[in-house]
């Protein structure tokens, strides 16, 4: 069967490679196999490529997302049966096939595609878990948010619409700015010098902005932490920019803002596989109705995995990269 794993840490495009491998065998007792139907490129996939995300040592099989069918079931298994469709939490998803325990297979809606499915469990509970547990948001608060036009933006932008939360987003590009504010977004600014002005200036002077969500780090941080209502929290997800969040005393100080971490992995950990399920089956739930959506600019076969782990790193994209390991899907 065909996998794509990573020799030694670098470029993607470079140092991943599709390969043929044993097949993955029969289900042990309380396993399953599942044939992976669709998997996401994410941003977390390429920074654990170049070392920059936790993630497993070279030489290592990838793919945090995945979706498909289970093609067999082991001994002991209950509450699935072979042809439910799944989602896998293993991080091995650019395969075939995987085998896995069962408990690892989280049941999804029929109804659901499989191309929704493979970007369902990272980014939407990411966006809803930040936007709910660390502060308090009422209708008309405000959310400032960079990278706007990644997945977990259009998912916190279209999350809080639903809750009457307001979102002010930050891009890199003007051509973006339409887009979101189609999508629901309130504000939308390209970052830049003076973002605290231009965005008070839009937002109002008092508008209370009171929960900032950093997938940067940087400069970017400090510009989001100037914008924050005084006690506002902001909350990092990301490193895209390979540097340290940047707070001043200042904004700890004389503002009262606090600076905190958000990674799934922490919630997955604890919590339980009832409330896992609960919670997907909100977000697949979601998708269904479309509150959530997803653009895909582009899927392609597991044996062209290069391209597109290539196509993944371009600026610009308009939408996800899939790899669709088993040929074309509804």
């Amino acid at each position: 069967m065909k996998i794509v794993r990573f020799t030694e840490f670098g470029p993607p495009d470079q140092v991943c490679e599709c390969v043929e491998v044993e097949d993955c065998g029969a289900p042990g007792a309380g396993e399953v196999v599942v044939e992976i139907m669709a998997s996401a490129i994410n941003p977390a996939d390429l920074l654990m490529i170049e070392g920059c995300y936790p993630g497993p040592m070279p030489p290592a099989s990838l793919g945090i997302e995945g979706a498909g069918r289970i093609a067999a079931l082991g001994p002991g298994v209950a509450g699935l049966r072979q042809g439910d469709h799944v989602m896998v939490l293993e991080r091995a998803n650019w395969a075939e096939r995987v085998r896995v325990p069962a408990a690892r297979g989280v049941r999804i809606p029929r109804e659901l595609s499989f191309a929704d499915a493979a970007m369902l469990k990272a980014n939407p509970p990411s966006a809803q878990l930040m936007l709910e547990d660390y502060v308090t948001l009422e209708a008309g608060d405000w959310v400032i948010q960079n990278a706007a036009n990644s997945a977990v933006g259009r998912h916190v932008i279209r999350l809080a619409a639903a809750r009457g939360v307001k979102t002010a987003n930050v891009v890199r590009r003007e051509s973006l700015v339409g887009e979101l504010e189609a999508l629901g977004a309130d504000l939308v600014v390209v970052d830049g010098d003076n973002l605290a002005g231009r965005v008070r200036e839009a937002a109002g002077a008092d508008a209370p902005i009171r929960l900032a969500l950093d997938a940067a780090g940087g400069e970017s941080c400090q510009r989001l932490a100037d914008c924050l209502s005084n006690g506002g929290t902001i909350v990092n997800y990301g490193f895209l920019s390979g540097k340290p969040c940047m707070v001043t005393p200042s904004h700890l100080i004389v503002h009262g803002l606090s600076l905190t971490g958000f990674w799934l992995v922490d919630f997955m950990q604890r919590a339980t596989p009832t409330e896992i399920q609960a919670m997907y089956d909100d977000m697949a739930a979601k998708f269904i109705d479309g509150t959530l959506q997803v653009p895909v600019e582009a899927a392609y076969p597991i044996a062209e995995a290069k391209a597109a782990l290539a196509h993944a790193m371009r600026e610009g994209r308009g939408g996800k990269i899939i790899l669709l390991p088993n040929g074309p899907v509804d």
